[in-house]
């Protein structure tokens, strides 16, 4: 049963939410809170496996909740459901430590998606955030993502693992493919974040995207 935790300052959307996701097999709605304050106060008694996370609210705002999340609360994950589609917030928040970006027209279908998505380890854009990303990655150098280009030369194998990152695999998932043991393919990530100087695996997946390395 994967666990989920509201949190928005509009209680009308928290109640229609947990409303539509009470029919959902496998998901139960653990928890709401109108801000980050009042999650991570209800997090010690109140346990989550994925937070249903809106950016603009009161007391403690998205990125700031994702980041106090990312340090204390390492194994829950993050997934932003917003009315922003701004590249500039889809990054912000990809960079303090959400796993996937919602906007919130996207159907149920969607959403259900994206949170089993997330709560299985893999990173999740919904659609049009998706295409906003890749437009806004497109249209800019890949230069502003990785300033040093001769600190960048990955070896064939590091290139293949950075595909499968960006493919959404986990480190076990791609140690299988690739007939290796999941510690080996942890030695590969931190050796790619530390030629690439990228943050995480939401940078780790722009970088790709940039590179042409993956659609």
């Amino acid at each position: 049963m994967i666990r989920v935790f509201l949190v928005d300052d509009h209680t009308v959307l928290r109640s229609g939410l947990r409303s539509l996701l009470a029919d959902q097999p496998g998901l139960t709605v653990a928890g709401e809170a109108g801000n980050g304050l009042e999650l991570l106060e209800q997090l010690p008694t109140t346990p989550a496996d994925v937070v249903l996370l809106d950016i603009n609210m009161p007391g403690m705002d998205g990125p700031e909740t994702a980041r106090q999340l990312r340090e204390h609360y390492p194994d829950v994950q993050i997934l932003v459901l917003s009315m922003l589609a701004s590249t500039q917030y889809i990054f912000r928040m990809l960079d303090a430590g959400a796993a996937g970006y919602l906007l919130k027209s996207a159907g149920l279908d969607e959403i259900v998606h994206g949170i089993r998505t997330v709560a299985s380890g893999r990173p999740f854009l919904c659609s049009e955030a998706g295409f906003a990303a890749l437009e806004k990655l497109r249209t800019e150098p890949s230069e502003a993502l990785n300033p040093d280009p001769k600190a960048c030369s990955l070896s064939k194998r590091e290139t293949e693992v950075l595909q499968l990152i960006a493919e959404g695999l986990t480190n076990g998932e791609i140690a299988t493919k690739l007939f290796t043991s999941k510690r080996t393919i942890e030695t590969h990530r931190q050796n790619i974040i530390g030629k690439t100087q990228m943050k995480n695996t939401a940078s780790l997946i722009r970088y790709a995207v940039s590179e042409g390395l993956v659609a």
